[in-house]
């Protein structure tokens, strides 16, 4: 299907063939409608403008000619007047000639409008007849358009069917694989079947066997303890299992309570720089013959010993345990009570040297990963470390660039109050000189007869001494 692009919002949405022929149609006849009406418009001012200078022409051609006859027949009027009578004639027939060549004009004018008018007929059957012949080139498009559409769709179709086939293919593929799967699926299950059933087997026996070696255990162990007898067992493997380890009773009660024993193991001997430790045990050994008249459970030292793991900073603890002798639990050998508290286990004391081995083992498989945590944790120290420090740079330049800002900006008070002061100093000092300029032009104003103004006595003062003065100066002249 086509797909459509709207020019305002940029969106492109698909629309079936008969829609977009709707919309294609709906397009060429608006175009061929708009395009027509264009033509006519254009044809019409083409035509109005050929009349209007015809006839603006033909105006021009006739006043040029009427004002050539009227001379004319001013003139012949003239030589009549200057003839007389015998030259009436040939200014009638003067006058007639001009009135027959004037009708000729005239009759030329309306031909020239009829020509025009015609040729306005022609261009616009000419211009149908192109409007035509365009409708016909876009058909001919349009058939093109759908015939290229046709063959997308054609195209397409193919596609979609080699798509289709490929797809069945992949699609036999992965059903001859599922079943190939299925069946080795089956021959596996049938095959764990087996060997589970013979593990059953083996573990059924080696029931039966510990509780035989559990009874003979028992005899061996009187007159022993718990504890001892499994700080043999471990001491008589240690260098050649457990080289690195260390297996030491747990001394540290200042917590209120401890341990039997603690386990642990590093990957190299000891002395040696970065040694990582492997795996970390807490040991609580419980025999029958330790406890009192009341007998005890196995969870009755959960609580306990799981305490003991979390101050001691042991990742795993243990329980070797001989209580509840008749439970079928705890007399498989090993029996995970994680459910209870965490990376917590019960033995037998047949089991000791196994279950060490089986954790450390365990752990030496993740040591990588345990390594590889530590280096991101020392990693992440240092960015910490180094995002302190940054911060404290940080802060610090913070600290004083804002000290170094608010004593700029006092400065800066200080120099626009002293600004202040001195623009206040040079306006008083404006003020003084203008007074002064002022209190200087009163008194280069003042005269005696502004003194003397209303003031008669003083007037007559200065009269008297005028004229004394005057008199004075007679004297001398006279003497």
């Amino acid at each position: 299907m086509p797909n459509i692009k709207c020019p305002h919002c940029g969106e492109s949405f698909t629309i079936d063939e008969a829609g977009y022929a709707d919309i294609v149609q709906q397009v060429r006849n608006a175009e061929f409608d708009r395009e027509l009406k264009d033509r006519e418009k254009l044809i019409e001012n083409d035509k109005q403008q050929a009349i209007r200078l015809a006839e603006t022409k033909a105006a021009g051609e006739l006043q040029k000619m009427v004002s050539q006859k009227d001379a004319e027949i001013q003139n012949l009027k003239s030589q009549i007047e200057s003839a007389g009578t015998a030259q009436d004639l040939a200014v009638q027939e003067a006058v007639a000639d001009a009135q027959s060549k004037l009708a000729d004009l005239q009759h030329q004018l309306e031909q020239a409008q009829h020509d025009r008018a015609h040729d306005a007929e022609l261009a616009k059957a000419q211009l149908e007849t192109q409007v035509q012949q365009t409708a016909a080139q876009k058909d001919t498009e349009i058939q093109q358009l759908k015939s290229q559409i046709e063959s997308a769709n054609l195209t397409r179709k193919m596609e979609i069917s080699e798509a289709v086939s490929e797809i069945k293919r992949e699609r036999d593929e992965l059903k001859s694989s599922l079943e190939k799967a299925e069946l080795e699926k089956d021959l596996e299950s049938k095959s764990l079947k087996e060997r589970y059933e013979m593990q059953l087997r083996d573990r059924d026996d080696e029931i039966e066997r510990m509780k035989d070696f559990k009874a003979r255990l028992s005899t061996k162990m009187v007159g022993e303890s718990l504890e001892q007898h499994c700080q043999n067992e471990f001491n008589s493997m240690r260098m050649g299992a457990f080289p690195n380890a260390y297996f030491e009773k747990d001394n540290d009660a200042r917590t209120g309570s401890k341990g039997d024993f603690i386990f642990r193991d590093y990957d190299r001997p000891e002395g040696e720089e970065e040694r990582t430790e492997v795996i970390s045990i807490m040991f609580e050994m419980k025999n029958e013959n330790e406890t009192t008249a009341t007998k005890h459970k196995n969870e009755d030292f959960f609580k306990e010993l799981d305490k003991d793991r979390r101050e001691k900073g042991c990742e795993y603890a243990v329980l070797v345990s001989m209580l509840e002798a008749d439970s079928d639990l705890y007399n498989q050998g090993i029996v995970d009570v994680s459910y209870r508290y965490p990376k917590m286990y019960v033995i037998r004391p047949q089991f000791f040297i196994q279950m060490i081995t089986l954790l450390r083992n365990a752990a030496l498989n993740s040591l990588q990963y345990k390594l590889q945590l530590e280096e991101m944790r020392m990693q992440n120290i240092d960015i910490t470390h180094f995002e302190d420090r940054l911060n404290e740079f940080k802060s610090g330049f913070e600290r004083n660039f804002n000290l170094a800002s608010s004593k700029f900006q006092k400065v800066i008070d200080e120099i626009d109050k002293s600004i202040d002061h001195l623009q206040k100093t040079k306006q008083a000092l404006i003020g003084s000189e203008n007074n002064l300029r002022i209190a200087n032009n009163k008194v280069q104003d003042i005269t005696v007869r502004k003194l003397t103004y209303k003031n008669p006595t003083m007037q007559q003062k200065f009269k008297e001494a005028r004229e004394a003065k005057a008199l004075e100066g007679g004297e001398v002249s006279g003497d």
